[in-house]
């Protein structure tokens, strides 16, 4: 019989936020922006840090990494001193990705802020898309920028890493971070960002992320998993999953939840236990790397119950 995994787990993908005290523009009520769940505006309201607990501690999650949510992005550091207070008064989160803009000009100034913080691990820009065309006829991301790779370039002296939020067809250009900053982890967030389950999506998938993951430095969380209009479950994701765990190994591949976001398709503890048993045919070696190890490797999160 498959042995289910029973040992501690880390959330490496979450977020957590009040909203009557803190500025997030695209969970204004009435703000509707592009999203690739749809309608979200179930979301929109608070998940304090004693909900995350609430809905974490029964599943067995044990530490968690907080993921920056859009703060208004004039005020990156604000959003860093809210999550510190938040992890003095509750525990939550063990560390943080925060947000900083790599083409800003106070960007050496952010980093060094987040770096003398002691909570931050990693940092996220989405590099969304530009108007330049190149020889696929796609247009480039930021990722091709040159003030932005100059930011990006920076990470590496605070030893930070970067989380990248981009759809796997514009990882082409994630490739050429790899290679010109081999002392830069890069982490895939929401697992290359998959829409749809369609077999020309995925031979697609596949071969995006094996292209990244040739290179030593990229990491990949199995996480925002959700289908627009369809319910998380086993049969849909088992396949993906152990495909990225295929392709880049155990040892790079962590669970994120992405709550409250994927609270929209599932609840925390039905999630949790989806993953258990996709997992479950792996050796229990594997399952405590996928849960615990990967994430503990790259993030060192303190733990919120001993």
């Amino acid at each position: 019989m498959p042995d289910l995994y029973e040992g501690p787990i880390i959330d490496a993908h979450h977020h957590v936020w009040d909203l009557a005290r803190n500025p997030h523009p695209w969970l204004e009520p009435g703000a509707r922006v592009p999203h690739r769940y749809g309608d979200y505006d179930s979301i929109k309201k608070d998940y304090l840090a004693r909900d995350f607990l609430a809905d974490a501690v029964p599943a067995g999650v044990r530490g968690s990494v907080y993921m920056e949510a859009e703060w208004d992005p004039e005020d990156a550091i604000g959003e860093r001193r809210y999550i510190e207070e938040q992890r003095r008064e509750s525990g939550v989160p063990g560390a943080m990705a925060a947000q900083a803009w790599l083409d800003a000009p106070d960007i050496a100034q952010v980093l060094a802020s987040h770096a003398a913080s002691g909570i931050v691990r990693s940092v996220r820009h989405k590099p969304g898309e530009s108007n330049e065309s190149h020889g696929s006829g796609r247009g480039r991301t930021l990722m091709s920028d040159p003030d932005w790779r100059e930011g990006y370039a920076r990470l590496e002296q605070h030893g930070f890493h970067f989380e990248l939020q981009t759809p796997w067809q514009n990882l082409p250009e994630a490739v050429s971070l790899l290679e010109e900053f081999p002392g830069i982890t890069l982490v895939l967030n929401h697992s290359g960002v998959l829409l749809d389950r369609s077999e020309e999506t995925l031979a697609g998938w596949r071969a995006a992320l094996g292209a990244v993951a040739d290179h030593p430095n990229v990491a990949i969380k199995a996480s925002g998993l959700c289908v627009q209009g369809l319910p998380w479950t086993v049969a849909l994701n088992r396949e993906v999953v152990l495909e990225m765990i295929e392709i880049f190994g155990a040892e790079r591949v962590m669970f994120g939840s992405n709550f409250p976001v994927d609270g929209m398709f599932t609840t925390y503890r039905d999630l949790v236990d989806g993953y258990r048993e996709i997992v479950s045919e792996l050796s229990l070696t594997v399952q405590h790397q996928f849960f615990f190890g990967t994430a503990d490797r790259l993030y060192a999160p303190e733990l919120f119950v001993s």
